[in-house]
């Protein structure tokens, strides 16, 4: 499968357009990681606790927007983007988005 952020892939010509597909994810923090990232946040710096919580959540929303592209029979998602909501304090919603296309190499 070829993901870009761009609206076309250099040396492939879209043949289909199949539509929107999306991947979403709502990931909360447990008391343990509020504990250690605040903690983190009081020394300041990288804060680890909370980037791999982001990293965790994007990749899990990347691979179930893979998944419904497949869902659909492409082969190829343009445009690509990511996005991110708090629902409520804690807790965040995560989806990857793009378009689904059939693609051909050229």
């Amino acid at each position: 499968m070829l993901v870009t952020t761009s609206t076309h892939l250099e040396g492939y010509k879209i043949t289909q357009h199949l539509g929107i597909i999306r991947g979403i994810t709502v990931r909360s923090r447990g008391v343990g990681g509020n504990i250690m990232g605040g903690l983190q946040t009081v020394f300041g710096g990288r804060n680890s606790i909370y980037t791999e919580l982001c990293e965790t959540a994007r990749e899990e929303a990347y691979e179930l927007m893979m998944q419904h592209a497949q869902e659909h029979g492409a082969n190829a998602v343009i445009n690509m983007r990511y996005d991110a909501n708090e629902v409520m304090q804690g807790v965040t919603e995560v989806l990857a988005y793009g378009t689904a296309v059939v693609v051909e190499k050229v």
